[in-house]
């Protein structure tokens, strides 16, 4: 390991959300508000507060949007998605300390690809929800489905499934994110940076974590092996 990755107890591996954490909006929520279909803020309560699954939810709510709309919804988020600061630096920082950086995300990949393409990342490191815009509304799918040790169920895009593929005893794993798509993966990693409702679980579950504004916070805290400093 680098000098600096060598403050960490195991080599450190990075799984970054993406909706509300990489982009400043959560682009789901700001497509529903904007295009404001019947019924998708009660599919959103039953999300958070848990009596849907992510899975379920994220389905119904894009079945809410005819398939007409794809170049609109599209260029919708394209046009206010919003980067984060110091997300270009961060990668840059795993790029020169070899530590594998992976986007986690519970949005789809028709807006994700595109958001992300100026940024190099390899296809092989994005793990997203689908899409089928063959029928009359929205279709998601779902290629990265919980695995048998998943206890939360309903995912989506199961997180955790993805985390495990790095065993504990090698790897150091950190989990950067915002809200309830990161929970469960939050519960099972070595360190969080976390934003909103993300810090209030954390705080609720007395999870290891770091609130973070932008990404030059994360780069700061990595060069201290992880640490408050």
């Amino acid at each position: 390991m680098s000098n600096t990755t060598s403050r960490f107890p195991r080599k450190p591996v990075l799984f970054c959300d993406f909706d509300g954490t990489i982009t400043l909006n959560d682009n789901i929520i700001a497509v529903m508000k904007h295009f404001n279909p019947p019924g998708w803020e009660t599919i959103v309560t039953d999300i958070l507060n848990e009596s849907k699954t992510i899975q379920q939810g994220v389905g119904e709510m894009f079945a809410l949007l005819p398939t007409s709309m794809r170049e609109e919804v599209t260029a919708y988020i394209l046009n206010n998605a919003g980067i984060r600061a110091g997300f270009p630096e961060l990668l840059e920082w795993c790029k020169a300390n070899n530590v594998p950086f992976f986007v986690t995300s519970g949005g789809i990949d028709f807006f994700i690809y595109p958001l992300l393409e100026p940024f190099g990342i390899p296809a092989d490191h994005i793990y997203c929800n689908g899409s089928d815009f063959s029928g009359d509304t929205i279709e998601i799918t779902w290629p990265h489905a919980c695995d048998d040790a998943c206890d939360h169920g309903g995912c989506g895009m199961c997180k955790t499934a993805v985390i495990r593929r790095f065993p504990t005893d090698e790897y150091y794993r950190i989990l950067i994110g915002d809200s309830v798509t990161d929970f469960a993966g939050a519960k099972i990693v070595d360190l969080v940076f976390s934003r909103s409702h993300l810090t209030e679980k954390c705080q609720q579950l007395g999870l290891p974590h770091i609130p973070f504004d932008t990404f030059h916070d994360i780069i700061h805290h990595l060069g201290q092996g992880g640490l408050k400093s």
